[in-house]
């Protein structure tokens, strides 16, 4: 009963408006697949409903269809289908359909056209042309639709600017134009609406290298007005080069360092926290060694320092990377089932790696700093409302690595990570570490204010510990300076578990918002780790470093946290979920000294 109107033309506009009765253009295609290779349709009704269709042996009716709606893409002014004809070798009409509306205006185009006349070459301009040359091209014809192949255009050091300039003759209405920068290996597609006639400029940069074995051309789709020419210029932007190249070439004479960090940061700050953790395990190696061989543990700023030093991690880095350019190397470590050195993939992404290793690496450092005082900041704060709502006993008398309830709790916590989550387990185990470490300081600050007190009365407590240090073995007394000592080590421990708690956080976002349906989460990356995390860090919050000053394993324990931060930049840079494998095993050592 509907009105059926056919098209025989290869470039068709409709201006629907108060349309009462509904109608079907059909457009056979035997001719047309003679002469062109595709088919292009707008629409300017931003709805989701069903408007263009194909028909099967159709003749002056439309008896049997494909709907092809769903594959039209959908753009802030239009919705709009490109077809290949030879891809539907069945259809013999394709139909647009224009509903019965009332008081609503919308314009329907379609044309044929061949892809050649539509596809146009440009090749970028030379890098180092500094803005002064530039290319061309000129759209003379009326087409709705253009690709502009950017041919040449691939690296992270290339920047560009395209200006699209547009001339109208006759139009007496606005007209939107639309220019969508298609990245085809890497979502970075951009959209540029203009109101012609005008000129409008685009930036062209990237954030992704186009991979090596890639053949696709970076695209500038234009979807334009039949009633306009168009001129598309594109030359080289020097000011976002120097952007893009910083951290690629090291070529920084007209920028700060300040700067330079944001570059990188900006492009790679995915990888920032494999070197902050990095910096923080060769501070924690430190400690350990430094109470191994001096018999106190130093400062975290201090070791951080002192040990933090990006010649111990890269070189070891950058020379696994060259040898697995010989093939028995690479046989070997294919042996050993290591997965691929996450330098390698960086570097395939056009990233230089030792020179922006070397600047993540300091930016690292210098958060692993910021970080350490903020959380040593934040337990003495937590500290003082400790103090401020409840009084905390003395420093013990005696050292218990396992107290009575500590096997209970352990259990808890692993039933609650096989029942639910493994990151909420090891949140809930970080919380615990967190109350014994402000616990410790509470007492410390106790100790000290009763120290100013009464001094010769401390004095004779420390002798009397000191004593009994030296007549018993098995049970230690723990005294001021082993306390502070004590804490120096559990502030970097802090430290280290704060990461492993951020980096689980997405498991236990996915977990909370999807609470109402289930409990248990499964699969759970988490909960292999949960599971020695939690006895582990259980027993590091009953250590104190005089239980472990004469352990035999002290020294091995503080030589782990140095080929540790170079497997952590080896192989977590652009893996971070493998980060903390690698930070709980000086962990665990840690622990075990107590009992070897």
């Amino acid at each position: 009963t509907s009105m059926w109107v056919p098209v025989k033309v290869s470039k068709w506009t409709y201006v629907a408006y108060n349309e009462s009765d509904k109608i079907y253009f059909t457009f056979p295609l035997a001719n047309h697949r003679k002469i062109y290779t595709h088919v292009y349709c707008q629409s300017t009704m931003l709805d989701t409903n069903s408007w263009i269709f194909g028909c099967v042996n159709s003749t002056s009716m439309c008896r049997q269809g494909v709907d092809l709606s769903w594959k039209a893409e959908l753009l802030p002014t239009i919705k709009s289908l490109t077809l290949r004809l030879q891809d539907y070798p069945s259809l013999s009409h394709l139909v647009v359909y224009v509903p019965s509306i009332h008081g609503s205006k919308f314009v329907v185009d379609c044309e044929f056209f061949k892809k050649e006349t539509r596809s146009i070459q440009l090749p970028v301009t030379h890098l180092f042309s500094f803005g002064l040359s530039s290319r061309k091209v000129v759209l003379n014809t009326n087409g709705l639709f253009y690709n502009i192949e950017l041919l040449n255009f691939g690296q992270i050091y290339q920047a560009f600017k395209i200006n699209v300039v547009s001339k109208c003759s006759g139009v007496k209405e606005e007209i939107t134009s639309i220019y969508k920068l298609h990245i085809p290996w890497s979502y970075e597609d951009s959209l540029t609406i203009a109101q012609v006639p005008s000129s409008t400029e685009i930036s062209l940069k990237l954030h992704i290298a186009q991979p090596e074995n890639d053949s696709h051309v970076a695209l500038l789709k234009m979807y334009t007005s039949s009633d306009c020419h168009y001129e598309v210029t594109v030359k080289t932007s020097f000011p976002q080069i120097l952007g893009q190249i910083e951290e690629n070439t090291f070529t920084y004479s007209s920028v700060s360092s300040y700067e330079r960090e944001q570059k990188v940061v900006r492009f790679h700050g995915g990888a920032l926290p494999a070197y902050i953790t990095s910096s923080i395990l060769l501070a924690y190696g430190g400690q350990l060694y430094s109470l191994f061989s001096i018999g106190h543990c130093l400062e975290y700023a201090v070791m951080l320092d002192k040990e933090a030093k990006p010649y111990k991690v890269d070189p070891f880095v950058i020379m696994i990377k060259f040898l697995l350019g010989y093939k028995w190397f690479k046989e070997l470590w294919d042996v050993l089932l290591l997965p691929e050195l996450d330098a390698i993939y960086l570097t395939s992404q056009s990233m230089c790696f030792p020179l922006v290793s070397l600047i993540l690496f300091l930016f690292g450092t210098c958060t692993a700093y910021w970080s350490g005082l903020l959380s040593s900041t934040s337990v003495r704060l937590l500290s003082s409302l400790w103090l401020a709502l409840k009084r905390p006993s003395e420093l013990p008398k005696d050292i218990k690595i396992i107290s009575p309830d500590l096997p209970f709790l352990t259990v808890v916590l692993v039933i609650v990570s096989w029942a639910t989550c493994g990151a909420f387990a090891i949140l809930l185990t970080y919380l615990y570490y967190v109350f014994k470490i402000v616990h410790l300081q509470a007492s410390i600050t106790i100790f000290k204010n009763s120290q100013t007190v009464n001094p010769k009365h401390t004095r004779r407590s420390e002798k009397k510990s000191s004593h009994h240090k030296d007549s018993t073995v098995h049970h230690l007394r723990l005294s001021a300076s082993d306390a502070e000592d004590s804490l120096r080590m559990h502030d970097t421990v802090i430290n280290l578990l704060t990461w492993i708690v951020l980096l689980s956080m997405p498991s236990l976002i996915y977990w909370l918002k999807n609470l109402r349906y289930y409990v248990k989460l499964n699969p759970d990356p988490c909960k292999p780790l949960a599971f020695i995390l939690i006895p582990t860090m259980a027993i590091l919050g009953n250590t104190y470093t005089v239980s472990i000053k004469s352990s035999k394993l002290l020294k091995t324990a503080s030589q782990f946290p140095l080929p540790l931060a170079v497997g952590v930049i080896a192989f977590g840079s652009a893996h971070l979920y493998r980060v903390p494998c690698f930070v709980i095993i000086p962990l665990l050592l840690h622990a075990l000294c107590n009992f070897m």
